[in-house]
């Protein structure tokens, strides 16, 4: 078969997924609540009577990664245990036992005229998900759309190819059982770059939405070449400010987690700033704690005097998504100098403030337009689950229609109903 065929056949191939998809969007937007609660709780079953499969598979992804010779951190984010398996499970069930979005009235309102008009939540109707290595992406994008009413086209990256078959296979039982189209949930079967390209076109326009969750050369493909809306998840360039009224225990506590608890996920970690009036007695307790757990310290000229383990960091380095066990520290001369450096090199997903001080934190909170903003807590409770929507497609940094975890609620869209008796206008 020569190239051009082979490219002729995935634009096919997409185009039959993309019009699959359109029939089950159609099914699922007037599914009940019952079917996609027991669509939801088979496949979660599923997942857990063949969890040997999918650790089977997932070892066959993890040393084609090895062989590679891919990085620690993308191995951790690809790497499957009964753990993680358990946590995939757990949040199906929770998102499984959210309230049905689809149909909820959001406002309803009666006019002069005796006109009653409402606003109605509505499946948004085909999402394409593109994302990289994660496995659990595939569950949780798969569990959120089938509750949302949403028809879904899956590709994962050809790291975690087989473990994400495995995990579509489960979530088609439970399809299957609830007399829902397995079109619903599609994997694409190809780990060609051409079918990215197809899925960008929109599929003939199957495809209502794109979501990409990888790294910043695969959004900034989807952001230039997508023909349809796109909820952007951006890099993870993360910080935690110390303030000057932070509380120690907490400052050490909450950084360690926030860099070191999982190096290589979005709400980790990358920058620390602490502002000038606590770096003589917070900076080396924290320092410590994290050269104890294996990070790298790359430090300005002020970090670099007071710190002996740290590096010189570079202009580079501030804009840097390390995605490991390093972090670039700061030392700030006030609030707004923090404030300052993280809207100019934030990729205004996650900022964290250490402080004791409820004004401080209002205008840090004012002060900083990212996605989610936390004060004295981990960056790493960036996350769908733990904002109590069982799980997430991914954290949308941009500013339309969707921002920060996207779950259930955020994958639906709305419509106006009017009720009238006969009216009609002069």
């Amino acid at each position: 078969m020569s190239a051009v065929q082979a490219k002729q056949t995935i634009a096919e191939t997409m185009r039959e997924i993309g019009r699959n998809a359109r029939i089950g969007a159609n099914a699922l937007k007037v599914a009940t609540p019952e079917q996609k609660r027991t669509a939801l709780l088979t496949a979660a079953g599923a997942l857990n009577a063949h969890r040997k499969q999918i650790l089977a598979a997932n070892a066959l992804d993890m040393a084609a990664a090895r062989e590679k010779g891919i990085s620690g951190a993308f191995l951790d984010r690809l790497l499957l245990t009964d753990a993680r398996i358990d946590g995939i499970i757990e949040a199906v069930k929770t998102i499984a036992e959210l309230p049905d979005p689809v149909g909820t009235v959001i406002a309803e309102w009666d006019r002069p005229n005796g006109l009653h008009i409402e606003r109605v939540r509505t499946p948004l109707g085909v999402i394409g998900v593109i994302f990289e290595s994660r496995p659990n992406v595939t569950a949780d994008a798969g569990a959120l759309c089938i509750k949302s009413g949403n028809a879904v086209i899956l590709r994962g990256g050809s790291d975690s190819f087989h473990s994400s078959r495995a995990i579509v296979d489960c979530l088609l039982d439970g399809l299957h059982l609830a007399g829902l189209p397995v079109e619903c949930v599609q994997l694409v079967p190809t780990t060609d770059r051409e079918a990215v390209g197809e899925m960008l076109k929109g599929l003939d326009g199957n495809i209502d939405v794109i979501v990409p969750r990888g790294g910043k050369s695969l959004v900034a493909r989807v952001q230039s070449e997508a023909r349809v809306p796109v909820f952007a998840h951006l890099e993870g360039l993360v910080h935690v400010y110390i303030d000057r009224s932070a509380d120690l225990d907490k400052a050490v506590a909450v950084t360690l987690n926030a860099k070191m608890r999982r190096t290589g996920i979005c709400g980790a970690a990358e920058t620390l700033l602490v502002h000038q009036d606590v770096a003589g007695t917070h900076l080396q307790p924290i320092i410590a704690a994290l050269v104890a757990k294996g990070c790298e310290i790359r430090g300005d000229a002020t970090v670099m005097g007071l710190v002996p383990e740290a590096v010189a960091a570079t202009e580079q380095d501030w804009r840097t998504e390390y995605e490991d066990a390093i972090i670039s520290v700061k030392i700030v001369e006030s609030l707004e100098a923090a404030i300052a450096h993280i809207e100019h090199y934030s990729s205004h997903h996650t900022e964290a403030i250490i402080a004791e001080d409820a004004e401080a934190v209002e205008k840090f909170f004012n002060g900083i337009d990212s996605a989610i903003l936390v004060h004295n807590a981990s960056t790493q409770f960036a996350d769908g689950g733990e904002f109590g929507f069982g799980g997430e497609i991914g954290i949308a940094t941009g500013k339309m229609h969707a921002r920060g975890p996207v779950g259930v609620e955020q994958l639906t869209s709305f419509k106006y109903r009017v009720r009238g008796n006969g009216q009609t206008r002069p």
